[in-house]
């Protein structure tokens, strides 16, 4: 069942005409789990997204789905045992989207944190996670460290423990989870903004809607509605809300991008800050390293957030710290990304201590508002709020809606089984095919066994980038070719020259599958080249 821009137009006109359980506003993780859970109920839902899908925090992650390590220094045990519990369960619904992978942790002799803590740490780890990673925790000396890792610094270097995690397509999950919603019944539509909130007898009975696309305003209507909007929250709900009262404390991440020929490293490598008590993460993703995050406050419109030269050296300083061999400098960055952590604001003083949990507050005039949140425990949350939603809120057919049911596969095409079999057979797949091994085992770890559909219904022949462009526009709601090359493939990010070679013969089925005229595709093709001035400004682009 397809998710396309066909869906988009259909979806609008039932915007205007039904009366929906729940309406969510805001389509990042947040917004889309909701969704899947409800529809798994068996409740009529309707999300509307103000832009693309995935494209405030959603997509500005770190890209690990993880425990996280570090809350355990602040005695969050129930946190990291869920994110490992959920860990867990996205390995198995997810399988093309979230892979096992090792991280390796060194520690130096001023590390803060030593050999004999951490490693009580690592098992504690392993405890939590019920023991279920591909190896548990192992201790390497410093002679065994630079053996697994030959490009680190050596210099005072003690040891390193490794474990392991997994890292995700952050935007590729929204959209997958927003396609499972869709196919349970869900009408979604991007380029949506929501306003002008409409009350009776002091409940929320609308909201105001206008398609940024047709220029077109309506009103869509619910039982009750959910802001999922992350770091927008206080933004919206000062809107929808008179007495609204400031709920978050927005921090801002920042990540570079390198090419992996320059900093060539297999696993995970976790640097420490022991200054600022926070982790940077260098982690290798096919032909690209990903380098970060930062943490400090943020004021500005979420929106507008972008990478600074004081965040660059940041980042740059404690890579040559780690990897001073590399003699890395701003000319090795080939991209960066910034987004917004909704973080709710707890009081505390620094930005690293700021809770990662996430808050839910009903408010009895019909409305909903979630905020904060890991990336990792999305399902869980969302099947919380949901259940609260209906304690807390009187529904007529409330009788009549099922258990949550959202640990099956996100792609029903994809299992776990399925998915490792086929890895297995890139080989024989490439053969079959005809395609380069490397094209092949790109496809199948992206899509599974949906490889194989792409290539019959657009063209066996069409180049990988090609193929990724039908599948972003029939299957994600894809509308543009920035939100194409920024978020549903890694071109921006990984290519040297932001997938520039690309851009014509992306264009091209852009212009074909939308009914884009030329002078329209031309300003679509000068707005990605403008993203890119904008998103690289710190390198000094005109």
């Amino acid at each position: 069942m397809s998710f396309s821009f066909q869906d988009r137009a259909n979806n609008i006109a039932r915007f205007e005409n039904e009366i929906f359980d729940l309406v969510i506003v805001g389509g990042g993780i947040t917004g889309a789990g909701v969704a899947r859970d409800a529809c798994s109920r068996g409740m009529k839902v309707a999300l509307v997204e103000a832009k693309d899908f995935a494209s405030g925090t959603s997509s500005r992650s770190s890209k690990l789905i993880h425990g996280g390590l570090r809350y355990l220094e602040n005695l969050e045990f129930h946190l990291v045992f869920e994110a490992l519990s959920e860990r867990r369960t996205l390995l198995e619904i997810a399988p093309h989207l979230v892979h096992p992978l090792k991280f390796f942790l060194p520690l130096y002799q001023n590390s803060r944190v030593g050999m004999f803590k951490l490693g009580l740490g690592m098992w504690l780890y392993d405890i939590l996670s019920q023991f279920d990673a591909p190896e548990m925790h192992q201790r390497f000396d410093s002679k065994e460290t630079i053996e697994e890792i030959s490009i680190l610094n050596p210099r005072g270097l003690v040891g390193s423990f490794s474990y392991y995690d997994a890292y995700m397509d952050d935007d590729r999950l929204v959209y997958e989870t927003l396609r499972s919603a869709h196919n349970l019944g869900m009408a979604a539509a991007n380029y949506c903004g929501a306003d002008n909130p409409e009350f009776v007898k002091g409940k929320l009975v609308s909201i105001g809607v206008t398609d940024e696309l047709s220029k077109k305003s309506f009103r869509v209507r619910g039982k009750h509605f959910i802001s999922a909007v992350g770091p927008w929250t206080d933004i919206f709900g000062s809107k929808v809300l008179p007495d609204w009262k400031r709920t978050l404390r927005p921090t801002k991440g920042i990540h570079l991008t390198l090419s992996k020929e320059r900093l060539p490293i297999r696993d995970v490598v976790v640097m420490s800050d022991d200054e600022k008590k926070r982790i940077v993460f260098v982690i290798p993703r096919f032909d690209m390293v990903i380098v970060g995050t930062t943490d400090t406050d943020y004021s500005g419109d979420p929106g507008e957030v972008s990478t600074d030269e004081y965040d660059v050296k940041y980042l740059l300083e404690l890579l040559s710290e780690y990897f001073p061999g590399a003699n890395l400098t701003t000319k090795d960055i080939i991209s960066s990304y910034a987004g917004v952590r909704p973080l709710v604001d707890d009081g505390s003083v620094t930005e690293g201590k700021t809770s990662r949990e996430h808050t839910i507050v009903h408010d009895p005039r019909n409305i909903t508002f979630v905020a904060g949140g890991k990336y990792t425990t999305y399902r869980k949350m969302a099947e919380q709020i949901v259940d609260e939603v209906l304690e807390n809120f009187a529904f007529e057919a409330k009788v009549n809606f099922k258990k949550s049911n959202t640990k099956v596969p996100l792609n029903s095409r994809i299992t776990k089984d399925g998915f490792e079999d086929l890895k297995h057979r890139i080989k024989e797949l490439a053969r079959d095919f005809d395609r380069p091994e490397l094209e092949m085992e790109f496809l199948i770890h992206r899509h599974g066994a949906e490889a194989f559909e792409m290539m019959a219904k657009y063209g066996r022949y069409l180049s990988v980038w090609e193929l990724e462009a039908y599948h972003a526009i029939f299957e994600t709601m894809c509308m543009n070719i920035t939100d194409y090359m920024v978020r549903r493939v890694p071109l921006f990010l990984a290519s040297p020259d932001h997938g520039n070679y690309q851009l014509q013969d992306v264009a091209n089925v852009f212009a074909s599958a939308l009914k884009i005229s030329s002078n329209d595709m031309a300003k679509q093709m000068e707005e990605f080249l403008k993203y890119q001035k904008t998103q690289l400004a710190w390198k000094g682009l005109s």
